[in-house]
């Protein structure tokens, strides 16, 4: 699994789940991909993971609110 960090030229800087950095060229993207999507590998190429994806921007989005109060 990885998550995209952000997005550098024809690269997509990606953060695997030991906390390394990987580009992986733009190509191999879906076209809808964008930076906090969670990626599965696929025969050489990937696809977003929408439901995980889902989850993590839920799990940000509480952690923010919960920041905010304090």
């Amino acid at each position: 699994m990885l998550i995209i960090d952000r997005f550098e030229g024809d690269f997509a800087v990606c953060e695997d789940d030991n906390r390394n950095m990987q580009s992986i060229p733009r190509e191999k993207l879906p076209d809808n991909a964008c930076e906090g999507d969670v990626l599965v590998s696929e025969n050489g190429s990937f696809r977003v993971d929408a439901a995980q994806t889902k989850i993590r921007r839920e799990r940000i989005k509480a952690l923010y609110w919960k920041l905010k109060r304090k």
